[in-house]
């Protein structure tokens, strides 16, 4: 298995949309296989169509705001010592989070194709939002499947949802979680294919969704390339690129336009929910090992017990909390393209703490996640080294979780 080189990963899959021949593919009830073929055709032909991609590239620029801010957290780089520490404000675009690419990008195909309603997950609530958003834009019904647990601990992104006009469907089986929200969105979307489009909220499920989410948010690595360009003249020759990895598709995004540089000039470091501490219990399939199952359509590494049953999960972070992973991270492990590891709860919590204190930016859990492994990476790192961390998301939305695990006083003086 390798990876290769001039053609975007994105395409690297054979005739049955596998990457690697074992990851990925289309595990889908034969009333879903029309709809998506459909649905590949039409993408296909889209994301070459000049006409398309200037009206894509308009709603990016005019309404959510690309690009996003590139700088330096020089606190924090005095503090950690080491490695020069940089950040990509990806949650400075419209809603407060990278998911607005790929909800923006889902309604542009459904306008196009003639459906009037437009159904989704959401875990942490980002995909739910952005969904809504784009949803009310551009004149759809919108219908959002989110885990009863996730709507309790997400509250500020439910009722952005509810205000949006988007009903949102509590879901009651399995853990309650995310990967409960995608089954029963995937389930609704069977019995009402025809009238209603599926928007996936990250790169996971059939090979065709995992394609149009890694496809619109790596705009945060085309932005992200010029930047850095424009900042240092040429790209440095010692990059790290942390970013948090729940189903893939903030960190596909913020590394796809630098899958061609040498690993060693330009290195992917993905981090996982490693859980709480004292619980073995996580969201960490490629940091510990999980075998290849098939989740929601597709195979990939996924948390399951010796008779192939999914496995629960447990994280502070609701967008994190997936027992899968993207069959492009599978790949790109497989391949040794990027490095995966994990952070628990804690290490999360107490990165937050150190950024909010030394910098005026306040990530969400998620990103807190790649924060955490990059603070402590970055002070065995040389000065001329630059770490880049992708702050995909916003903390508004964990306000709940931050006050109850920080206390009051704390989080509002964040």
């Amino acid at each position: 298995m390798r990876l290769k080189k001039k053609i975007s990963v994105l395409d690297q899959h054979d005739k049955f949309g596998f990457w690697g021949g074992k990851f990925g593919g289309n595990y889908v009830p034969e009333t879903l296989k029309k709809p998506i073929y459909d649905l590949e055709i039409l993408f296909d032909k889209l994301k070459k169509d000049k006409k398309f991609l200037k009206e894509r590239d308009k709603y990016f620029k005019n309404w959510i705001g690309s690009p996003t801010r590139f700088i330096k957290l020089n606190n924090l780089t005095e503090f950690v010592g080491g490695a020069q520490i940089w950040s990509k404000v990806v949650s400075d675009a419209n809603g407060g989070a990278h998911k607005i690419y790929n909800a923006t990008v889902h309604c542009l195909l459904a306008k196009r194709s003639g459906k009037k309603i437009i159904c989704g997950d959401t875990g942490a609530g980002y995909a739910g939002k952005m969904l809504s958003m784009a949803a009310k834009k551009f004149g759809l019904k919108c219908k959002i499947f989110m885990g009863a647990k996730d709507i309790e601990r997400q509250q500020p992104n439910v009722k952005a949802m509810k205000k949006n006009g988007a009903e949102v469907v509590p879901v009651y089986s399995g853990s309650q979680t995310l990967v409960d929200a995608v089954s029963e969105c995937m389930r609704f979307w069977v019995a009402n294919c025809d009238t209603t489009a599926m928007c996936v909220g990250s790169t996971v499920g059939p090979n065709i969704f995992v394609r149009i989410c890694g496809w619109s948010t790596s705009q945060i690595s085309r932005e992200l390339k010029v930047q850095i360009l424009e900042e240092f003249g040429s790209m440095p020759k010692k990059l790290k690129l942390y970013n948090c990895v729940g189903g893939g598709s903030s960190s596909f995004g913020f590394w796809n336009e630098f899958m061609d540089y040498d690993k060693k000039q330009v290195e992917f470091i993905g981090v996982e929910a490693g859980g709480p501490a004292k619980s073995k219990r996580h969201a960490a399939p490629l940091t510990y090992g999980s075998k290849i199952g098939i989740l929601h359509g597709a195979a990939q590494y996924v948390n399951q017990n010796s008779d192939g049953q999914i496995e629960e999960t447990e994280s502070i972070s609701a967008g994190l909390d997936y027992p899968g992973i993207s069959p492009l991270h599978c790949f790109l492990k497989d391949t040794k393209r990027a490095r995966y590891t994990a952070a628990s709860d804690e290490e999360a919590l107490k990165a937050y703490q150190i950024v909010t204190k030394y910098e005026n930016l306040r990530p969400s859990l998620e990103p807190s996640h790649a924060f955490s492994v990059a603070i402590k990476e970055a002070k065995k790192l040389s000065k001329d080294t630059i770490v880049i961390i992708n702050s995909c998301g916003d903390a508004y939305k964990d306000r709940g979780i931050l006050e109850k695990k920080l206390g009051k006083k704390y989080v509002k003086s964040n």
